[in-house]
């Protein structure tokens, strides 16, 4: 159901989106303590759904569908307008294309996978991958505009590569599952081919 709570939850994380984008525009530290608050405010939100949709019995195919992409468009258009803007280091855009590359082959593996009707759980070095993330960016987006006793803009970007890290790590899991399932299939495939073979010569 779209109006419930968990798919309004899920659903404010995209409408953050243009938002964050429009802080970029804008000059001055306010706006990006802004672009900051408001992600954080996403990725508690990323937090609840899921678990509020579990407690009041609110788990939907909507559901499921919105909220990993959500995070992915999320994470994307942060990353994408830090590196547009100028605000990564350019030893930082290699973990920032790390992390989107991944996000695109998980996507890739979970829609064929859904043809095959098999689930690719989240693992929990994932969340942690997520976790992270989820820190490093808000601090990326802030910048120099915190106090330079902070240093955000550095330990945003040491996050971004503990990030990328761990993506590399689960997303070889996560293609070595989806290799696998793929192997099944064909087998699968060649052995039915291989049965009528056998039935129609007799």
């Amino acid at each position: 159901m779209m109006t419930s709570l968990p798919n309004l939850l899920t659903l404010s994380r995209i409408v953050a989106i243009p938002l964050v984008v429009a802080t970029f525009y804008l000059h001055g530290p306010g706006p990006r303590w802004v672009a900051c608050v408001l992600f954080v405010a996403a990725a508690i939100t990323d937090w609840f759904d899921g678990r509020l949709a579990r407690s009041r019995g609110e788990v939907s195919a909507l559901g499921r569908f919105l909220d990993p992409i959500a995070d992915k468009l999320l994470v994307g258009a942060v990353l994408f307008m830090l590196a547009a803007f100028g605000r990564l280091s350019a030893v930082a855009m290699l973990p920032a294309v790390i992390i989107l590359l991944r996000e695109i082959l998980v996507s890739g593996l979970r829609e064929f996978l859904a043809e095959l009707r098999v689930g690719m759980p989240v693992t929990w070095l994932a969340k942690w991958k997520t976790a992270v993330q989820m820190v490093a960016l808000p601090l990326l987006l802030v910048g120099n505009a915190a106090p330079p006793v902070l240093h955000a803009r550095a330990i945003g970007e040491i996050g971004l590569w503990v990030a990328a890290g761990l993506t590399i790590v689960t997303g070889w899991d996560y293609l070595r599952a989806g290799l696998h399932h793929m192997r099944v299939s064909d087998a699968a495939k060649d052995g039915k081919a291989a049965g009528g073979v056998t039935e129609g010569g007799r």
